[in-house]
């Protein structure tokens, strides 16, 4: 077991700061961005040898993206705790076409200038993580819809270059990603029903 535990342990470190950062995302709370940070350097190390290029560089950008996130976090209104927001629609077809684009242009770079034997799945799922990511940080709450479908991807994708607890992180992924969604969504509703019941008080106050 200890053998296993010392010939492992970037993976096992990985799952659990991963875990706990997602965990900390469905909380809406701010220590997931340097949690994430921490994350992003082990999952680094664990994808390099494994030949996952992308997703590999991947952890580079979610460091930027980190440090964006924390400052929306905490400065932004994303601040409120209790803020959630939609998705605008103007925004939906940037997101799709930044994924879109992302995934072409990383699946070629993989393709000619690296030995990857799954560049698309590669890159596919690293550019639609971004995408999610960004969407987080924004506290749109359709982002968890989108890390549900990388998660699905990456666990087959893992599963594939053998990298069994990483596949087993992802698996765990989904489940937090649910309990994420419905985290946001009771918060969600709790802000609209508040919203109607502050005026339905107006007109009575007024009438007052």
């Amino acid at each position: 077991m200890i053998d296993w535990i010392l010939a492992e342990w970037t993976q096992i470190l990985g799952f659990a700061t991963g875990a706990a950062c997602v965990l900390l995302a469905g909380r809406r709370n701010v220590w997931t961005y340097p949690l994430g940070i921490a994350n992003n350097i082990v999952f680094l190390v664990v994808f390099v040898p494994a030949g996952l290029y992308a997703a590999a560089g991947l952890q580079l950008v979610y460091l930027a993206l980190g440090v964006h996130g924390w400052v929306r976090w905490t400065r932004g209104e994303e601040h409120d705790k209790g803020y959630i927001a939609r998705t605008p629609r103007r925004a939906i077809g940037w997101l799709i076409a930044a994924g879109v684009v992302g995934a072409a242009v990383l699946t070629w770079v993989l393709a000619t200038f690296t030995d990857s034997q799954v560049a698309l799945a590669d890159a596919a799922t690293t550019s639609a993580s971004l995408v999610a990511q960004y969407m987080l940080n924004r506290k749109w709450i359709e982002n968890w819809f989108v890390w549900i479908g990388v998660d699905i991807a990456f666990v087959a994708l893992a599963i594939v270059t053998g990298l069994w607890i990483i596949a087993a992180l992802y698996a765990l992924f989904i489940g937090l990603c649910v309990y994420g969604w419905r985290s946001w969504r009771a918060v969600e509703r709790a802000g609209v029903e508040g919203e109607k019941s502050g005026m339905d008080a107006a007109p009575e106050a007024a009438r007052a």
